[in-house]
């Protein structure tokens, strides 16, 4: 004979039908169910005045607690946030404080909870960013071994944004290029990077920040732009996002720019782009640079010996790699098992060198994109087995499968 399964519920509703039936004192019933009498009249009570729902647990929090903010104290801070939208709590207290000195306020996170609760706070965005650069900076050791380039910020040029692209030789602080472009995309960068490299040649590495179109959200960071360079034997440098300082003599120069060619905006691009070059033109030949022993760029920077080649090489991988071609998007296969690594590389060659069983080392040149894992394949289209590539920065991507069947 099988247990009978019971519930707080199923007996309070069977100690209140007793209750109704009348056929037995209160307290023999209350004997019975195992309650006091206290809990009795409690249910019974509660399901006089609110039927079957009434006898459903309620919460056991406290009507009141002895630390909680007074409701006064909480509409200033609301009133507060409401004339100051785009003030958070601790900036908050303090004008409250000014304006109120005897008034004993809650501490910040406190006041961000009230504003959170009023719907006055949303929830923070989540922030995807790149992954972060695996090595060292290099050091500014000659001309061209490392550039430096950026985006100025953006200002408005006859009713358009102007979007200064800027590269400088970190080790002469020669101004390569400031060009106003409309956007900062791939293919305009691309042609104007094209243009430098074809006047002055190659640089060893080029050091940027981690926004587009220098980096992307593809293991290792790597963008079509960082692509091309890897192809053209350049290092893609990268600083750690929030440290404008790791690349200081460019940011420096961007404040010198400004003040003496966006303040105020020319009143075409065509305007824009001659008060540019002629920065350029002083700024390497005639200011001195007290960083530089009061000497000028161009009087120490010097023309790369590595030209641009008439045609793009092609990538070498040592003898003990494996290499694979990247499909058309981004996908490839390795024994029978299909990884995604970024739309970044297709059409590219990376190498696999083998790290254990079913495990394999991605790089793409000598950047490392993270392990292939093959052991942890899943089928998730088309009996497809795909694979899991835990990047170099520690998390994993996993790729599914509709990507694969675009034709």
């Amino acid at each position: 004979m099988p247990w009978k399964e019971t519930s707080p519920m199923n007996e309070r509703l069977k100690f209140v039908a007793a209750v109704l039936e009348g056929e037995e004192s209160f307290s023999e019933l209350c004997e019975r169910f195992g309650i006091s009498r206290k809990q009795g009249y409690k249910w019974r009570n509660r399901y006089e005045a609110g039927g079957t729902d009434a006898l459903t647990d309620r919460s056991r929090a406290p009507l009141s607690h002895p630390h909680a903010v007074p409701a006064s104290i909480a509409n200033l801070i609301v009133e507060a946030r409401r004339r100051h939208p785009r003030w958070g709590p601790r900036k908050l207290l303090v004008i409250l404080q000014r304006s109120y000195p005897t008034i004993e306020f809650p501490v910040a996170s406190t006041v961000g909870k009230i504003l959170k609760k009023r719907g006055l706070i949303g929830k923070r965005r989540r922030r995807h960013r790149s992954a972060p650069y695996p090595d060292r900076l290099g050091g500014y050791v000659g001309p061209n071994s490392i550039w430096c380039a950026d985006f100025k910020g953006h200002f408005p040029v006859a009713g358009e944004r102007c979007h200064p692209l800027t590269i400088m030789d970190g080790f002469s602080r020669y101004l390569l290029c400031c060009k106003s472009l409309n956007s900062p995309l791939f293919e305009p960068t691309r042609r104007t990077f094209e243009r430098v490299f074809r006047e002055f040649g190659l640089p060893n590495a080029i050091r940027t920040d981690n926004g587009p179109p220098f980096s992307s959200l593809a293991p290792a960071g790597l963008s079509r732009l960082a692509v091309w360079w890897i192809r053209l034997g350049i290092r893609p440098e990268r600083i750690m996002p929030g440290r404008p300082d790791q690349n200081g003599r460019h940011e420096r120069m961007h404040l010198t720019l400004k003040a003496e060619t966006a303040r105020p905006p020319r009143s075409s691009f065509a305007a824009q782009q001659r008060a540019f070059d002629s920065f350029r033109r002083e700024y390497n030949h005639v200011r001195p640079h007290e960083s530089l022993g009061n000497a000028t760029p161009a009087s120490l920077y010097s023309g790369s010996p590595r030209p641009f080649p008439s045609k793009l090489p092609e990538l070498e991988y040592p003898a003990h790699m494996r290499v694979h071609h990247v499909q058309h998007n981004g996908v490839i296969s390795v024994d029978g098992v299909q990884f995604y690594l970024s739309n970044a590389v297709d059409e590219e060659y990376v190498g696999l060198e083998p790290v254990g069983d079913g495990c394999w080392k991605v790089y793409f040149g000598t950047v490392e994109l993270g392990v292939l894992d093959a052991r942890r394949a899943k089928p998730l289209c088309n009996r497809r087995l795909f694979g899991v590539l835990l990047r170099s920065d520690g998390t994993r991507r996993r790729f599914y499968g509709r990507a694969v069947t675009r034709t």
